[in-house]
């Protein structure tokens, strides 16, 4: 256990049975607002993906992913980590026009996170992506997207407060905008999670642009792969946790690498042995679409409207002996 928050006199508003027929009710409510807000398609996608064939996300690069051998193709398979390379290619293989895109459940397994109130081993989130063209990728557009998300959200929370009465979270529909240099110079004596903190408690909605670059420091806010984010385009949605006491990061999205800035990022990462493989190989010789995507974390949107404590009140998974003891002495459920 990396870190357990039980905030005083904390008790669930809603009983098991009332927080599982929640918890179906927002996902409808927020996919529907989703796919209409972005104009995204439901598609189906993998649980796992060839080892080697360059589809699989290594996040911050040192996540070991859950492999296993398949009988029948003598092959080795890995459980995704993430799909944001795999839903590229798909908007390319499926022939989607600019404009419009996908959507999809993404189920992963990440045995080397930390277990706490917002992580487990199971990560479960909506990842989208969209097919643009040159003159979107800006900016302005990212943070158009970012305003659709947002609003998607708000709404979802309405909706559910509505049919939920107990419920009465309380959202910012307001975006602050920063990057991560701008918020180094604000808190220089600060790390990443306490400058995310600060800033998210004050303004209660956050999107924090332009992770990955070394900033002035020397030291990147967090670590991205260079391999699908445009560093400069890109950034994560945090949303202030009033139950928790802290800011909690819901959504990571981008618009993603172009061949000369995959170029340029996988040389600046020491990776240029991506290079020689196949999915990367379609990104620099400019085969595959420009698009803009991401991933929006289902059980933290389900925790953060329907204000629980703790990942594990929506979300069904293994936890260690001292969650297991703590949240008991609490009198809070785990699924």
């Amino acid at each position: 256990m990396s870190k357990l928050i039980i905030p005083p006199g904390y008790k669930s508003k809603l009983n098991l049975y009332e927080t599982q027929t929640a918890i179906g009710q927002l996902k409808r409510i927020f996919e529907d607002n989703l796919s209409q807000a972005l104009n995204l398609k439901r598609v189906s996608a993998p649980l796992f993906v060839e080892a080697g064939s360059g589809l699989n996300d290594d996040l911050d690069g040192i996540q070991r992913p859950v492999g296993f051998d398949i009988k029948e193709t003598g092959r080795e398979a890995q459980i995704v980590q993430s799909l944001a390379k795999w839903k590229r290619l798909a908007l390319y293989r499926y022939g989607f026009p600019v404009g419009e895109g996908i959507y999809t459940d993404m189920n992963a397994i990440r045995r080397d996170d930390e277990i706490d109130n917002i992580h487990s081993v199971y990560v479960d989130q909506w990842d989208w992506e969209k097919v643009i063209d040159q003159n979107s990728r800006s900016e302005a557009y990212l943070k158009q997207t970012v305003n659709a998300i947002i609003n998607a959200i708000c709404i979802t929370a309405e909706k559910i407060k509505s049919q939920f009465p107990a419920i009465d979270v309380k959202l910012n529909p307001q975006v602050k905008y920063i990057t991560a240099q701008e918020l180094e110079e604000m808190y220089p004596a600060m790390d990443d999670r306490q400058r995310e903190y600060a800033m998210t408690k004050e303004y209660g909605t956050v999107f924090l642009m332009q992770i990955g670059h070394a900033l002035k420091s020397g030291q990147p806010h967090g670590h991205r792969a260079p391999d699908y984010d445009d560093w400069t385009l890109n950034g994560d949605i945090l949303f202030w946790n009033d139950v928790l006491g802290e800011a909690i990061e819901l959504s990571s999205m981008a618009i993603r690498v172009t061949p000369q800035v995959l170029d340029n990022q996988l040389s600046i990462s020491g990776c240029d042995y991506r290079r020689g493989l196949s999915y990367h190989k379609m990104l620099l010789s400019g085969s595959l679409p420009l698009t803009i995507g991401g991933g929006i974390g289902q059980s933290r949107l389900s925790m953060l409207l329907l204000q629980k404590a703790h990942i594990g009140e929506v979300q069904a998974g293994v936890w260690d002996d001292e969650t297991l003891a703590g949240m008991r002495a609490a009198g809070v459920e785990l699924l």
